[in-house]
């Protein structure tokens, strides 16, 4: 009996047809991609054919070894790429941006973040790649190789063109200017493919990198027209009212303002806090800011008044830029700035970064007793960090501004037994339970900080101001959270979870809640008023808290905006009384201001527009410098 010839298949075919199939499998499974007809869905099924035909097509050019080679090769880098966004979303909710791939000086301190998300099955992402590699080693026979005429090679990439073109076709159909909404990179994904996206980000790259050399200043009028017609007044009550006070800003990792006043196992998550805000302004409709740099983001916005980029942290892509940040201003209005973090000076490029703010000191790991025992997770523990930081502050000259970064509530959220002042929460989802016991420490730290600077004497010199950074808690947790706020979490209640907590400690003033909508890009000239300097001359795209002229309003950096009445979403007009969407035209009238605040920050970012406001500050070395000079 003759033995039984298998066919021959062609090794572009396979190599195409496998990473297109495994792509598809994660768009429907690893990512939260919403799909809302069958025209979308068709969308995501063909996007990443093209890429992938053109792809692997070059190598109808090679000779048979160098066709397997090449093919190999590709497929693995192709399939690490959709792993890495795979990876990055799992915890941003969020693909990867260029910018973001050059933040290769914070690896060394993900650690365990990284960990925790990388589990043994992820092996399946690169499936179709070691198919390949069995195929190859024990069945070559099974792959056929010829040499291709030209009219093959042209038949074959004008059906690539083909099927890309009536891609973005439908795209385009499905959302109109669609390369002119970066903002989101979700709706990106959707309809142009994982692929295609991340070679759109490399245009958008090279593209901004070409702005600061073309800028010239000219571009200034619009933005400063924009800027004064915008400018509110501060509130005569409130400005200057903490003249020649210290400044104490608090960031708080990855705290939400829904865990304010809650519980969990009917235990209070944060009682110090519940507390602090009696007798202090506390507004409950502050909002995060923050796009890809996260806690640098937030950084950046309160310093600057400006917003984050949508790709890539401003501290990495921007860190030379001239900038108007706040402890510039109180350098020029007679504080000493220091920031306070016992992480690697370099993390997020702080070292760098800090000098063009203007900070005259950074304390940072070298400046703190670390070690094994008072460290967890991203390193010291924040009882020990802002005990340790109280002993900087008595050293330094008054008044002085200062900032400091937590770091006990970050992802994966890790907590010592002897550290729990709570049980965890009891879902199927380990990153929500564990959620709260490390909220609870970090209140616990601030608690114990207050009582110090009570201590010390220093409390009744400093306004003390607390704020969230960012989320902790994604949307690729939207099941557990459900289950612990006992309502569906719908994009109107993931945009009201951006919320944030903004507690203002003022001496002598009373506990006060307010209302009104803001977000971190307004602490600037909030803080700056309340210490009776005046921002009329600045570019701001923030507003005084306290202005009595202030309008309910507050944009994120994908574009979503909140209003007293309304929340604008993913292309969705909600109500906020009901949560309900409704008539787009209740948003419309903040279409227009939400768009130019993002797009002009991002050209004074670009074009380093703000160096034309007078001569780049010269940088000194942080890190060495004695509080006392």
């Amino acid at each position: 009996m003759k033995n039984k010839k298998w066919p021959k298949v062609s090794l572009v075919a396979i190599a195409t047809i496998l990473l297109w199939l495994k792509t598809y499998i994660a768009y429907k499974t690893s990512f939260e991609i919403k799909i809302e007809n069958w025209r979308q869905e068709l969308i995501l099924f063909i996007n990443p054919l093209s890429f992938l035909m053109i792809l692997f097509g070059l190598s109808m050019f090679m000779k048979e070894k160098a066709q397997r080679r090449y093919i190999m090769v590709t497929s693995f880098i192709v399939s690490a790429v959709l792993f890495a966004n795979v990876v990055f979303y799992r915890f941003f909710n969020d693909f990867l941006t260029i910018p973001v791939l050059f933040q290769t000086s914070n690896m060394s301190d993900l650690g365990s973040s990284v960990t925790e998300l990388i589990n043994f099955s992820d092996l399946l992402y690169f499936a179709d790649f070691i198919v390949l590699a069995i195929i190859m080693k024990f069945k070559p026979t099974l792959l056929g190789w010829r040499e291709y005429s030209k009219v093959d090679r042209r038949a074959f990439f004008l059906v690539a063109v083909a099927i890309a073109l009536f891609n973005m076709g439908m795209a385009e159909t499905e959302r109109p200017q669609l390369l002119t909404r970066t903002f989101d990179r979700e709706m990106l994904v959707k309809n142009i493919g994982t692929y295609n996206y991340h070679l759109y980000d490399a245009f958008l790259q090279s593209k901004s990198s070409a702005q600061r050399a073309m800028a010239d200043g000219s571009e200034l009028a619009d933005i400063d027209n924009y800027v004064r017609a915008n400018y509110l007044p501060p509130d005569d009550k409130m400005f200057g009212i903490a003249k020649g006070k210290n400044v104490i800003l608090i960031s708080m990792e990855s705290t939400q303002d829904f865990v304010i006043n809650r519980t969990v196992n009917g235990e209070e998550i944060t009682p110090f806090l519940n507390d602090f805000i009696k007798e202090s302004y506390y507004f409950n409709n502050f909002y995060h800011q923050t796009g890809q740099g996260k806690t640098s983001d937030s950084e950046f916005l309160v310093e600057n008044s400006l917003y984050p980029l949508s790709r890539g942290a401003v501290f990495f892509t921007h860190s030379g830029n001239e900038y108007t940040a706040t402890p510039e201003i109180l350098n020029d209005n007679g504080y000493f700035t220091a920031s306070l973090h016992a992480n690697n000076k370099s993390f997020w490029n702080r070292d760098i970064m800090y000098q063009s703010l203007g900070y005259q000191r950074f304390y940072s790991l070298p400046d703190y007793d670390v070690n094994e025992e008072n460290s967890i997770g991203w390193g010291l523990k924040d009882i020990d960090f802002l005990q340790q930081s109280v002993e900087h502050l008595k050293a330094m000259p008054k008044p002085f501004y200062s900032k400091f970064i937590t770091l006990t509530n970050h992802f994966p959220f890790e907590l010592n037994e002897e550290d729990s002042f709570i049980q965890p929460y009891t879902s199927n989802d380990k990153t929500v339970n564990n959620y709260f016991p490390t909220v609870r420490y970090e209140d616990e730290a601030l608690k114990l900080f207050v009582q110090k600077l009570k201590d010390e004497g220093l409390y009744e010199d400093s306004v003390i101001i607390l704020y969230g950074d960012h989320y902790g808690i994604s949307e690729n947790h939207n099941k557990a959270m459900r289950e612990y706020l006992g309502k569906e979490i719908t994009p109107f209640e993931s945009t009201q979870l951006q919320k944030v907590p903004l507690i203002i400690h003022i001496p002598g003033q009373e506990g006060k809640t307010m209302t009104t909508v803001g977000g971190q890009i307004d602490l600037k000239p909030t803080i700056l008023h309340l210490l009776g300097i005046d921002t009329k001359k600045d570019i701001d795209f923030g507003s005084d808290l306290f202005s009595k002229e202030r309008r309910d309003f507050a944009v994120l950096r994908d574009g979503s905006f909140i209003t007293k009445d309304q929340v604008f979403t993913r292309d969705t007009c909600y109500d906020k009384a009901t949560g309900e969407p409704t008539d787009k035209e209740a948003c419309e009238p903040y279409f227009e201001s939400a768009k130019n605040e993002l797009e002009y920050s991002d050209q004074i970012i670009y074009g380093d527009l703000l160096r034309f406001y007078g001569e780049q500050n010269e940088g000194k070395d942080l890190s060495d410098q004695d509080p006392k000079e």
